[in-house]
């Protein structure tokens, strides 16, 4: 926190004009985030991650907590504090093709998880019920339209925050099947390392996974919106006297859904570990295979359970996908943006949103591989998020952007790290591809 930041005077909290708010209310943006990062495309990487090493990579989760801590939290204030999104402040201080390239790709990315995360909740939904996949595709595409384009903002982030409960399935199944707790816990604090491509490949996955660039975008503009949907709550660089309570509203919110975040991608890989690795199944592509694969070691209640779970973070984080193209394209297009906005005050950005997942639907009707596909937009992501960090740092240290709130300290320290980590996770990618 800056010097100038610790010298501004308290005032209530913003966050619904109570000086003592509740926790439910203090959480939105960072819980969402966290917990949509755990979407199905999500799932089947951590599970592969546990089935193919066992314990051996949970040191991952570990690591990736501060980092993405730290880059979603200096996010948040990029949009608290200006009062825009990541591409709205691109659009206004960075060349115009810079903006156009990233959000394509950004676009791009999230159109292709969408598809995969709607065909993983479609394969859950047809393990458990049975009937057929392509109609499940279609009702949940439409579903998650409904959802943005539908419903008043204030009710669709209520119903978010309660979708998250959806993650407590992979804690409930973590603790159906036996863990070597001893072993566990080894390889957490001192792992057993390995040059193999396939755990470094694996490795690369994961923190793709962890620290996407839609992420950074969403929660930007989830604290933007927030300004405009909560009357108390004003542009930090036009109101610095609420600079203290906002910025320690952010830090929990975020460090606790970042929490959630790694809490359940951790069960997930001990799950996977302890029982598929034990058995010798160490080869998984999808979330539905992974809870298939579940059912004749853990039992059908626990495949079930899992099952469930990728389908609420499947219905958790396909708005957050399609939103945060939304906001993206529509920033970079000067549109007028806003789940806060009635369809008809924003028909471009509710149009972006009910476009990329119908995009994203019809990608469960063609001869695409959806784990290339998958592949492809790992790569995407991981090749965007270096320079998109990148520019969010310059973006926070700037004084021009963020006023007296740019970011100093151990945040920038992690924020920066956080960056040279993905950079060299991305120069892995491309050597492994290469290969």
């Amino acid at each position: 926190m800056s010097s100038s930041e610790k010298a501004a005077p308290s005032v209530p909290s913003p966050v619904i004009g109570q000086s003592k708010p509740r926790l439910l209310d203090v959480l939105g943006p960072g819980l969402i985030t966290g917990a949509s990062d755990d979407d199905p495309s999500g799932i089947a990487t951590y599970s592969q991650a546990g089935a193919q090493f066992g314990y051996s990579l949970s040191w991952t989760m570990l690591l990736t907590y501060p980092l993405m801590a730290a880059v979603q939290m200096i996010s948040a204030r990029i949009g608290r504090t200006t009062g825009r999104g990541l591409a709205g402040n691109l659009r206004q201080h960075y060349p115009n093709w810079t903006l156009q390239i990233f959000v394509a790709l950004l676009a791009t990315a999230n159109t292709i998880n969408i598809g995969a995360d709607l065909g993983a909740m479609a394969d859950s939904t047809s393990l458990v019920l049975g009937g057929p996949r392509t109609m499940y595709v279609a009702v949940y595409g439409m579903l998650c339209i409904g959802l943005q384009v539908l419903l008043q903002y204030t009710r669709y982030v209520s119903y978010l925050k309660w979708l998250t409960i959806a993650l407590l399935s992979y804690v409930a199944t973590l603790f159906m099947v036996d863990v070597h707790w001893g072993d566990a816990l080894s390889q957490f604090v001192m792992p057993s390392l390995s040059w193999k491509t396939e755990y470094i490949q694996t490795i690369v996955a994961v923190f793709g996974t962890t620290i996407s660039p839609y992420l950074l975008f969403w929660q930007a503009s989830q604290e933007a919106e927030d300004i405009r949907a909560v009357p108390e709550r004003q542009v930090l660089k036009r109101a610095p006297e609420q600079g203290p309570n906002a910025l320690k509203r952010i830090e929990l919110d975020t460090l606790i859904g970042m929490g959630v975040s790694n809490f359940i991608a951790l069960a997930i890989i001990l799950t996977t570990a302890a029982t598929l690795n034990a058995s010798g199944v160490t080869d998984i592509e999808t979330s539905a295979q992974a809870a298939e694969a579940l059912r004749p070691i853990a039992g059908n209640y626990a495949a079930t359970i899992f099952a469930l779970g990728v389908l609420g973070t499947g219905l958790l984080a396909i708005p957050v996908l399609a939103g945060s193209a939304a906001y993206a394209v529509g920033e970079s297009r000067k549109w007028p943006i806003g789940l806060a906005r009635q369809p008809k005050e924003a028909k471009a950005f509710y149009g972006t949103i009910v476009v990329a997942t119908a995009v994203g639907v019809l990608l469960n009707f063609t001869s695409i591989n959806p784990i290339k596909a998958l592949f492809w937009c790992a790569v995407i992501n991981g090749l965007v998020a270096v320079p998109v960090m990148a520019l969010m740092m310059s973006m926070a240290g700037n004084a021009k952007i963020m006023g007296d709130f740019t970011i100093g300290g151990w945040l920038k320290g992690l924020g920066w790290t956080a960056t040279a980590t993905m950079a060299v996770a991305a120069v892995a990618m491309g050597t492994i591809f290469l290969i």
